[in-house]
């Protein structure tokens, strides 16, 4: 549980990064390949300022995930990612005037139980892997 700042850090900047993009591509309007070539075109999208700024955001968030990934198991860190959909949602709904109707609220609400019980569940391997030592790996275990 000592790393759920890492965690929720990870979630927040997935959640901003998302909305980022959504800025970006309202910025740039529909998307049409026609006429132009399509590399041009896809570098007119990636560096428009929302879209880039997002992407850069999406980086920060991989290499906070790898943190997380390195200190805590798997099936203990990646539940928590669903959190970003809670939070885009939620912004979206104020941001974006996006529909937030009660079957999105229903599902939000078991998003956050789901994530609850999965925190409740047990903690990452950081407390196994710190009990294993060179010193405590039995005799007949060879390293290859």
């Amino acid at each position: 549980m000592k790393y759920i700042v890492f965690i929720l850090f990870t979630v927040m900047t997935n959640a901003a990064a998302q909305l980022m993009l959504k800025q970006g591509m309202m910025s740039l309007g529909p998307i049409s390949f026609e006429g132009v070539n399509p590399l041009v075109r896809l570098l007119q999208i990636v560096f428009s300022p929302w879209v880039f700024l997002g992407l850069c955001t999406f980086v920060i968030s991989m290499a906070s995930h790898l943190y997380v990934l390195s200190k805590v198991e798997l099936s203990f860190a990646y539940p928590f990612l669903s959190l970003a959909y809670v939070a885009v949602a939620i912004f979206a709904y104020f941001v974006f005037r996006e529909d937030l109707n009660g079957w999105r609220i229903a599902g939000i609400a078991f998003i956050c139980v789901g994530t609850v019980l999965i925190a409740q569940s047990g903690r990452g391997h950081e407390d196994q892997t710190a009990s294993i030592t060179p010193d405590k790996i039995p005799a007949n275990e060879t390293v290859r």
